[in-house]
C-alpha cells in the first residue's frame, strides 16, 4: 500500500511504544487512527497526542485474546468509520524468563495468548472482512528479531510466539487475494515497555519511521537492526552446510518435493501467491 492518505487504520497494543509510535506515523500520512489496548487511560492519553495530526482518532478497549472482543473491535471500526484499510496486530508482552526445560506451562501458554493467538485473532476477525469489502487492504504483523533466531537468553516461550507469527504470516500471505497486502514486521530491540530492563534500544520513533519506509514501499519482511543479519546468516549457514553434507542436491531431486507432490496429486488448492517464498 504506497498511499495512506484517506485510509482507516486500526491497531491493537496502539496505546504505547511501538503502537503508538505508529500510530504517529500513519497519522502524519493522512489516515485515521483507531487504537485499542487494554488500559483506558493510557488510550485516552495516546489519543490526545495523536489529534494534532491524525484524520480522526478514536479509542477503543480490547484484549486481543477474547475473541469476541476483537470482533468487537472490528464492529465499531466499521459503524465508526464505515471501512478499515489497515490493521496492525502489535498488542504483545514481554517474555517470562526461563530454561525450557524449566518454564511452566502457564508462563508459556500466557505469552502465546497475546504473542501468537492474539495476532492470530486480529488476521482473522479483520482478514474475513477485508475479503468481504473487496478493496485493498493491508494485515501487517509485528514479528521480532526473535523471529529468525534466539535473541533472548533464557526466553524460548516468546521467541516461539515470534517463530509462530512468521509462520502463520508467511503461510497467510500465500492465502489472501490479491488485493490485500501483508508483511511482518521484525523489531530489533526497541525502546518501549517490553524492554524496561534497558533503554539502550533504538529510539521508537526512529524505528516507526524505519518501518514506515518499508509499508510504503509494500515489502514483506520489515526489517531494522543491521547487525541481526549477522546472527541470521550464521544460523542459515549451519543449515545449509548440514543440507551439503547429509542432502545435497541431485538432478530429478524435485521428485520427492511436497509443493511439486501436492500440486500434481491435489492435496491442496492452489493459492493466489503459493509462490511468494520462493526467490526466484
Amino acid at each position: 500500500m504506497q498511499d495512506f492518505n484517506g485510509k482507516v487504520v486500526v491497531i491493537t497494543g496502539g496505546a504505547t511504544g511501538i503502537g503508538f509510535a505508529l500510530a504517529k506515523q500513519f497519522a502524519r500520512h493522512g489516515a485515521s487512527i483507531l487504537i485499542a489496548a487494554i488500559h483506558r487511560d493510557r488510550l485516552e492519553e495516546a489519543a490526545q497526542a495523536l489529534k494534532p495530526e491524525a484524520a480522526a482518532v478514536d479509542i477503543f478497549e480490547c484484549d486481543v485474546t477474547q475473541r469476541d472482543q476483537v470482533e468487537a473491535l472490528a464492529e465499531y471500526a466499521w459503524a465508526k468509520f464505515g471501512r478499515v484499510d489497515v490493521i496492525v496486530n502489535n498488542a504483545g508482552v514481554g517474555p517470562i524468563p526461563s530454561t525450557v526445560i524449566d518454564a511452566k506451562p502457564e508462563d508459556v501458554q500466557q505469552v502465546l495468548a497475546v504473542n501468537l493467538f492474539g495476532v492470530w485473532n486480529g488476521v482473522s476477525v479483520f482478514g474475513k472482512r477485508f475479503i468481504a469489502q473487496g478493496t485493498p487492504a493491508a494485515i501487517y504483523n509485528i514479528g521480532s528479531e526473535n523471529a529468525f533466531f534466539n535473541a533472548i537468553p533464557e526466553g524460548a516461550g516468546y521467541v516461539v510466539s515470534k517463530h509462530g507469527v512468521l509462520a502463520m504470516t508467511v503461510a497467510l500471505r500465500e492465502e489472501v487475494p490479491k488485493h490485500i497486502e501483508v508483511a511482518l514486521i521484525c523489531p530489533g530491540l526497541v525502546r518501549s515497555e517490553l524492554a524496561r530492563e534497558t533503554q539502550d534500544g533504538m529510539p521508537t520513533d526512529t524505528y516507526a519511521e524505519i518501518v514506515m519506509k518499508q509499508l510504503l514501499a509494500g515489502q514483506f519482511y520489515i526489517v531494522s537492526h543491521a547487525f541481526n543479519f549477522v546472527r541470521i546468516g550464521a544460523r542459515w549457514r549451519e543449515i545449509e552446510a548440514a543440507f551439503a553434507k547429509y542432502a545435497p542436491r541431485y538432478q530429478g531431486d524435485v521428485e520427492y518435493d511436497v509443493r511439486t507432490l501436492g500440486v500434481e496429486h491435489h492435496w491442496y488448492p492452489r493459492y493466489p501467491n503459493a509462490a511468494a517464498d520462493i526467490p526466484v
